[in-house]
């Protein structure tokens, strides 16, 4: 059976921290569905101001909830805050979580958007230096990726290859991490 992801998608999205996880994990032949968390089906990027065109929007997608087995949100300012704005997004998150899915997220996305819906809560995680300091129940760890249980954290976009082989291994298998960290050169 084929492993599902969703990658949801804020204005102001950081561009390697997005990317590279749907390219990672299509290579590992996991299905990705990339989700605006607008009703607009072109995302733009913080950086490079880049226009993603998704796949699908979040209200479109909270109509099939269930059928992922995980969830990736990419950092960036302002696109961490504003995924930690939506309530549709906090709703998806804590279905997810309740359901033991994979939660997934990168930068500043940990602390804006897992910690205020209790997400991170005695569990070990990383985020971009100095967002740590806005999550009080978890364990803070400096590794450049941190996986507790259903949650992967990591640090930047220096970390995207990392972040993304942690998901693939944790989706499938060692070897096939092993094997898509091997073919990019990570």
């Amino acid at each position: 059976m084929t492993k599902k992801a969703i990658v949801l998608l804020a204005d102001g999205f950081e561009d390697v921290e997005a990317v590279t996880p749907i390219d990672y994990l299509q290579r590992a032949g996991i299905e990705v569905t990339t989700v605006s968390i607008s009703e607009n089906l072109i995302v733009t990027s913080k950086w490079g101001g880049i226009k993603v065109t998704v796949d699908t929007t979040l209200s479109e997608l909270a109509k099939q909830r269930g059928s992922w087995d995980a969830v990736i949100l990419p950092g960036g300012m302002p696109g961490s805050s504003n995924l930690a704005a939506s309530k549709e997004t906090g709703s998806i998150l804590k279905d997810m979580a309740a359901a033991g899915k994979l939660i997934c997220a990168i930068c500043a996305a940990p602390a804006l958007v897992l910690v205020p819906l209790g997400l991170l809560s005695g569990k070990k995680f990383t985020c971009y230096p100095g967002m740590e300091e806005k999550v009080a129940n978890g364990k803070w760890s400096d590794d450049r990726v941190a996986v507790d249980g259903n949650i992967i954290t990591s640090r930047g976009a220096g970390t995207a290859g990392e972040f993304a082989v942690a998901i693939i291994e944790k989706l499938l298998d060692k070897a096939a991490a092993e094997k898509i960290a091997s073919a990019v050169l990570l």
